[in-house]
C-alpha cells in the first residue's frame, strides 16, 4: 500500500469518526474517498469496523441525549430490516436499492419544502407504524449499500428534535445496525484479518474524528446544523439516483 491509498485511509477513517461524533452530513465520504483505491466493497468492509469503534466512543459521548422511545420503535425494526437484506442480498440489485433510497430522500425534502411554502411547521410524532416501515428500511439499505441515513432521516427529521437529541438518536441506533452487519460482513469476506490490521493503524484517528465531530455538534447553531443535515440528505439522494441509474450495465 503506497503512501497515497494510506493518506485516503486516514481522511475516510476521520470523517467516519465524525460522522459518529454527531456530523452524519459528512458519513457519505468515506467510502467513495477509498474506493479510488481499493473496490467498494473492500472499502465498505475496512471501514465497517472503523465505524463500530467510532459509535463505542459516540455512544459515551452522546449517554444523555437520545430519544429513547425512537430507539425502542427503530432498533428491531432496522433488525428486521438487516435480516431480509441478508436473507435476499441476492436477488435484490443493488442499483435498485439505491434509486429506492435516494427517491425516499428526494421525496422527503420536497414534501419538507411543500409544507414550508405552506407554513406548516408541526412536529410529527415518533409512531410505531411509521418507525417499523422507515427503520426496516433504513436496516436493509443500510447493509445493502450502507445508505440508511435517508429512510432514518425521512422518519425522525419531521419530529423536529433537539439537534443533540437527533445526532444521539443517530448515533445509538446506527452502532447497533453496524454491530448486526458485522458477522454478515465476515462471513462474506469483506472483514478480515488483513484489514484488522489495517484498523490498528488508523484507529487513533476515528476516535479523533468522534471527538472533532461532538464539538462541532455541540457549536453550531441548532438552524445551521439541521441545514447541512438537509444539504447532506440532498447530496446523498442525488448521489444514490445517479448510482443507481447508471449501474445497471
Amino acid at each position: 500500500m503506497d503512501f497515497a491509498f494510506w493518506f485516503a485511509a486516514a481522511l475516510a477513517t476521520f470523517f467516519v469518526g465524525m460522522s459518529k461524533g454527531g456530523l452524519p452530513m459528512v458519513a457519505m465520504l468515506g467510502v467513495p474517498i477509498l474506493s479510488i483505491f481499493i473496490a467498494p466493497a473492500a472499502a465498505a468492509g475496512l471501514l465497517l469496523p472503523m465505524y463500530i469503534l467510532a459509535d463505542c466512543y459516540g455512544i459515551y459521548l452522546f449517554r444523555g441525549s437520545f430519544s429513547a422511545r425512537n430507539l425502542c420503535i427503530l432498533i428491531p425494526a432496522t433488525a428486521i430490516g438487516i435480516l431480509l437484506a441478508f436473507l435476499f442480498i441476492s436477488r435484490i440489485p443493488v442499483p435498485a436499492t439505491k434509486l429506492l433510497v435516494g427517491a425516499i430522500g428526494l421525496g422527503y425534502l420536497i414534501d419538507a419544502l411543500r409544507k414550508r411554502l405552506r407554513q406548516d411547521f408541526r412536529a410529527k410524532p415518533a409512531d410505531v407504524p411509521r418507525g417499523l416501515i422507515w427503520g426496516a428500511l433504513a436496516g436493509f439499505t443500510s447493509y445493502v449499500s450502507h445508505a440508511g441515513g435517508p429512510p432514518f432521516q425521512a422518519y425522525t427529521l419531521p419530529q423536529k428534535l433537539p439537534k443533540m437529541t437527533f445526532a444521539g438518536t443517530a448515533t445509538i441506533l446506527f452502532a447497533c445496525v453496524n454491530w448486526m452487519k458485522l458477522p454478515p460482513y465476515i462471513l462474506a469476506g469483506q472483514v478480515t484479518l488483513n484489514s484488522l490490521s489495517q484498523i490498528a493503524v488508523l484507529a487513533p484517528l476515528a476516535l479523533l474524528g468522534a471527538w472533532s465531530g461532538f464539538r462541532v455538534t455541540k457549536w453550531l447553531p441548532e438552524k445551521v446544523f439541521f441545514t447541512l443535515v438537509n444539504a447532506a440528505l440532498l447530496a446523498v439522494s442525488v448521489k444514490l439516483l445517479w448510482e443507481g441509474a447508471t449501474g445497471w450495465s
